[in-house]
């Protein structure tokens, strides 16, 4: 499960009065806090004039305004080709990103939806969420490129394309083509924006990483210079499994939670000796991304998907991969296995969505094998922070790495059949 599925430890209120002041809204009524999330905070909010998503672009790596305003024009342009977002509204002065107190707010509509995890799709369902996530893809090319294209001298005559619509290519079930600006409101469990990755990399293969989509000039990264990420070094987690089971040993007093992260630390140890020579070298090909697909920011209305939120990892990432560790989060059980008839379903979808063949999700899921293998981000919140907020989540997800690497050839299958 991804980290951002963790709530915030502290929320404080915003500056309402100051807010609205900014927006046609009306005045507050009631402003609740968005129990769900980490990196940003979320409120609900009444007013005089309606319901409200209100986010308070609170982490310091996505709180740059002029990112925050460039992923919003993501999502406009996302919402003009049918794909279901939830865009900022503007204020008085045009902008998406009100900046008060040093601190940015953004003011989204309230969409009616719930999200639903793996376990509660059909497998028709399971196929159209891997079309939605390859629609995403596919059009965020379109999207992104065009932004960039915008910024330079236009060729004579040229234009940008704007061909691809809602509609997934022949025989894959496409998103539903629903406006959700156009819904006023939103039930409870609608997650804020601005969730973490589900894995904890290296620091330098995040420093290899494309940082997101905009250099420090202002204008987006071409999808030819992105680098390719480092994959996880061995010898790097042996050092920190070391660190972690000298942690659990000074534990006192040691309880079940301890016996279980020693069992997992020498459990994953003996499988990365006895696979270290199948690390991959390094991430495969890259495109643009939502950067952090899971089921608490995808908002569903009925059995249909009504928004997808949080975009503040928008960036330039392995595609494949992105595709990979979704369905690793939507179809574990909580035993820590993956329901392959339903990845079996969504990879299909997702694949002729677009446009990736049965090699390249194979490929991306023994990357995303090998991410899981080297992945304690649980454990080094538990005993380095004193965090306890991602205990609940352990056990699967340190289950999922070694039913992953037993049925290794199984699960490589579902993704590439």
């Amino acid at each position: 499960m991804p980290r951002s599925c963790v709530p915030p430890l502290v929320l404080h209120a915003p500056p309402l009065g100051a807010l609205l002041r900014r927006y046609a809204a009306g005045t507050a009524l009631t402003c609740e806090p968005v129990d769900e999330g980490l990196l940003n905070r979320g409120y609900r909010l009444r007013t005089t004039r309606g319901r409200y998503f209100l986010k308070h672009h609170f982490d310091p790596d996505t709180a740059d305004p002029a990112s925050i305003a460039r992923q919003h024009r993501a999502t406009e342009r996302l919402a003009d080709l049918g794909v279901p977002v939830a865009p900022p509204l503007p204020g008085h002065d045009g902008r998406t990103v009100a900046v008060v107190g040093g601190h940015a707010y953004a003011l989204h509509p309230w969409i009616d939806g719930r999200h639903r995890h793996g376990a509660q799709l059909t497998p028709g369902q399971c196929g159209r969420l891997g079309a939605l996530l390859g629609v995403v893809h596919a059009s965020l090319e379109q999207v992104m490129r065009a932004a960039h294209d915008e910024l330079l001298p236009p060729a004579r005559g040229g234009h940008v394309p704007r061909g691809l619509g809602v509609n997934a290519p022949a025989g894959a079930d496409a998103p539903s083509t629903r406006d959700p600006r156009r819904a006023p409101d939103r039930t409870p469990g609608h997650a804020p924006e601005g969730r973490g990755t589900p894995s904890e990399r290296p620091a330098r293969a995040a420093a290899a990483a494309p940082a997101g989509p905009a250099t420090a000039a202002g204008h987006t990264t071409p999808v030819e210079a992105a680098v390719p990420a480092a994959s996880p070094d061995p010898a790097d987690t042996f050092v920190l499994i070391e660190d972690l089971l000298a942690r659990v040993r000074r534990h006192r007093p040691a309880d079940s939670f301890d016996e279980l992260a020693r069992h997992r630390l020498l459990e994953r140890r003996t499988l990365l000796e006895r696979h270290a020579d199948r690390r991959p070298p390094h991430s495969g090909p890259v495109g643009w991304v939502h950067g952090d697909f899971h089921p608490f920011n995808l908002l569903y209305r009925g059995d249909a998907p009504a928004a997808i939120v949080d975009w503040d990892r928008l960036g330039v990432q392995p595609r494949a991969e992105e595709a990979v560790r979704a369905a690793a989060i939507f179809f574990v059980r909580p035993d820590g296995t993956l329901d392959l008839a339903k990845a079996r379903h969504y990879a299909r979808a997702y694949r002729h969505a677009a446009g990736a063949t049965p090699s390249e999700l194979a490929a991306a899921a023994h990357r995303v094998w090998w991410e899981r293998l080297n992945d304690f981000w649980m454990l080094r919140w538990h005993y380095e922070r004193g965090d306890t907020r991602a205990d609940s989540q352990f056990p699967a997800a340190s289950a999922l790495a070694v039913w992953w690497t037993r049925e290794y050839d199984a699960v490589c299958g579902a993704f590439a059949d």
